[in-house]
């Protein structure tokens, strides 16, 4: 059990609460925003002191129907509520009827080897953008249109081929979106890592992501310490190609969770300008694409994180 981020975390989810929306009233004027411990207390159905005790990480570890009860109080989403049990070594409630994972995932992180499977629907895929990854940002296989899209990651050096990695160390990769939204695919990449990280609590892969970055990139620490959590799942993005302009994709992820890869689907609604431009795309392929980027810098110990502060 992590007590300490347990206790950031449960402050954090009840700092962001107003009365009204757990249909409290307001009372007197607040010192600080948020609801007031006995309260989460008292939607949770527990003693303040054994509240309190869990924001002062001393507490005991809270039983399954008290973790359940916490995440109603806070009104947490599905992605935060196992988050909130994997903080306690619990394993989340089951969503629908699957069964448990496997001894094979729990052992362990996410494996390289792609299933056969897996990259043959990959290769069925020949008209859209469509990769499989890992859950915490390494590119295993890409088609022909996602290397057209946002180029070819087997070209580039093993420890390069990480999403979050370039996306937070090399400002180069950021130019595939549009300004005005790398804000936001900033937060996406920290929520679903921190996630990741909470379900792989023994595994080292993640946590020595999470170190890396902290120590390496100022806007992830930053990020990193406002503790929000969301797995990655359907999204719409906003893509800005150097050849055929600006695409607005669908994004879909398909989960595996034995094996902690995902399939990664980019498609554009028929009848529209991003969908002509993506068959634009399809023919013209990587022909006109830059060369790879030379290879990220590898961190050096005790370097301090940069200042993201404007100069």
């Amino acid at each position: 059990m992590n007590r300490a981020e347990l206790a950031d975390f449960l402050r954090r989810g009840r700092a962001r609460l107003d009365p009204s929306d757990v249909g409290l009233t307001p009372g007197a004027r607040r010192r600080t925003p948020g609801l007031r411990r006995e309260e989460v207390a008292q939607l949770a159905g527990m003693s303040v002191d054994y509240y309190t005790r869990l924001e002062q990480s001393r507490g005991p570890r809270p039983s399954r129907q008290m973790l359940t009860a916490l995440a109603r109080a806070l009104r947490l989403t599905d992605d935060e509520r196992d988050h909130l049990f994997h903080l306690t070594s619990e394993e989340p409630p089951r969503h629908g009827w699957g069964s448990p994972r496997s001894s094979e995932a729990e052992s362990g992180g996410a494996s390289v080897h792609v299933r056969p499977g897996l990259l043959l629907v990959l290769d069925r895929l020949h008209d859209t953008p469509a990769m499989v990854g890992t859950d915490c940002g390494e590119v295993l296989a890409q088609n022909a249109m996602s290397k057209a899209l946002s180029g070819d990651v087997s070209a580039r050096p093993l420890r390069d081929r990480n999403m979050l990695r370039r996306f937070f160390l090399d400002p180069a990769a950021r130019e595939l979106f549009p300004p005005e939204d790398v804000a936001e695919h900033a937060r996406a990449h920290v929520a679903n890592l921190r996630a990741v990280a909470a379900s792989r609590p023994d595994d080292p892969e993640p946590a020595a992501l999470v170190a890396e970055l902290r120590a390496s990139s100022g806007e992830f620490a930053l990020l990193w310490d406002e503790h929000e959590v969301a797995v990655r799942r359907r999204s719409t993005k906003r893509f800005r190609h150097p050849v055929v302009g600006r695409l607005e994709l669908d994004c879909e992820v398909l989960l595996n969770e034995d094996a902690h890869h995902m399939l990664i689907v980019h498609t554009a609604r028929p009848g529209t300008e991003s969908y002509e431009r993506l068959q634009l795309l399809r023919v013209v392929g990587l022909q006109t694409l830059d060369p790879p980027p030379p290879p990220l810098p590898v961190p050096t110990l005790g370097t301090p994180p940069p200042d993201p502060r404007p100069a």
